[in-house]
């Protein structure tokens, strides 16, 4: 029986891909090589931890996975700023960018809630 669809693991391994291809552009027409690999692995690691927890061993093992998706995704923010303070990415770029991150912290902070006022620890 094939699985749900989780919206979750949708757009955050689709914001890994546009991590990838925004590192790809800063490293090969940009010649940014520090911060386009701090953002390279926090993007992409938001995916790595989504896909992490949809095998949890427990409901504390999946709150601890997707609590790791949503430091990553705010250490991601940080990073995009960071390239936008200093021009490296465009103002478009970053909005962009941006929109697709803070719709991702705003998913996982419901989830992460969701999923502790169900096991009574909110």
């Amino acid at each position: 029986m094939p699985r749900k669809e989780n919206i979750i693991e949708i757009k955050s391994d689709l914001y890994s891909d546009r991590i990838v291809k925004m590192y790809q552009v800063l490293t090969s027409q940009r010649n940014e090589h520090i911060l386009s690999k701090q953002i390279l692995r926090s993007g992409t690691s938001i995916g790595a931890n989504v896909a992490e927890s949809q095998s949890a061993q427990s409901d504390a093992d999946f709150v601890s996975k997707m609590s790791i998706a949503l430091k990553e995704a705010n250490e991601s923010l940080y990073w995009l700023k960071k390239l936008h303070k200093g021009n490296i990415i465009t103002e478009n770029e970053f909005i962009s960018m941006q929109a697709d991150n803070t719709e991702l912290i705003k998913l996982l902070n419901s989830i992460i809630k969701t999923k502790k006022g169900n096991m009574g620890l909110l």
